[in-house]
């Protein structure tokens, strides 16, 4: 799939399914993307790759041939969502966006001028989507995490915001952000689904795709069948010491749980 495929594909809100990968392990991120995944989300806020490590995975999914890479990046500045965009990602997640102007920060980031701010200088993307900026502004995709109590709050403000492709759930966040005391705290779970559902019903009210974080394949079978209408699944580095712990208890003839 190409960059301008699957923007295309989001953007028309078609089911799209991605993994998410923390781990700075690009032969295994290749594996990952031949399997038939849409795309795989490199973590640059919260996982372990630096720059030389987000490079050589988008390279490394590249090579896979099925998959597009997207970059969480760590911040809703104009360097990091020009670097991994740079890098050849197909789009960003941007995090902690609370509002319509930070929506409107993010698309502008991701745009060259007159439209936005990115700076010129597209190294890999000019090999992936093309050096003129008419077709990086076609082929990219901008996604706004809403995790916040502010982001909760303007959801339909910041799906309104022009350019912007798409919202994304971050669960931990906002779980926390409606009360919860920990990330797996259900004692919220009510007021964690209506947020849920909140965002979606925004998203399709303003045409754009809605996505969210799910920790395994059931589970964004749900929440697609529930509207959103992209997910991703898991990461490898937790579905590394799930299967590790399962194959230890299995030798020694424990039960799992």
């Amino acid at each position: 799939m190409t960059p301008a495929e699957f923007a295309a594909r989001l953007r028309s809100r078609e089911r799209i399914l991605g993994y998410w990968s923390v781990l700075d392990a690009p032969v295994a991120t290749e594996r990952i993307a031949r399997l038939g995944y849409d795309y795989v989300c490199l973590d640059a806020q919260h996982g372990l790759l630096g720059y030389a490590g987000l490079l050589s995975s988008l390279t490394a999914i590249d090579a896979g041939g099925a998959s597009v890479g997207l970059v969480r990046v760590e911040a809703n500045d104009p360097t990091p969502i020009g670097r991994a965009l740079d890098a050849g990602a197909a789009g960003v997640i941007v995090p902690l966006v609370d509002s319509a102007e930070d929506a409107a920060k993010a698309v502008s980031a991701s745009r060259y001028p007159p439209v936005g701010r990115r700076s010129y200088g597209p190294m890999r993307s000019g090999l992936r989507i093309g050096p003129a900026p008419a077709d990086a502004h076609a082929a990219t995709v901008v996604i706004a995490m809403i995790e916040t109590p502010e982001g909760l709050a303007a959801v339909e403000e910041i799906c309104a915001t022009p350019g912007l492709d798409g919202v994304y759930v971050g669960p931990s966040d906002l779980r926390l952000a409606v009360g919860g005391a920990h990330v797996a705290d259900r004692s919220v779970d009510a007021e964690f689904e209506a947020a849920v559902r909140t965002v979606c019903d925004a998203a399709k009210a303003a045409g754009i795709a809605a996505g969210i974080h799910t920790p395994d394949g059931a589970t964004a079978a749900a929440r697609l069948a529930q509207g959103y209408t992209f997910a991703s699944i898991a990461s490898d580095v937790v579905h590394l010491e799930n299967t590790a712990r399962a194959h230890l208890a299995a030798a020694r003839g424990e039960e799992t749980r």
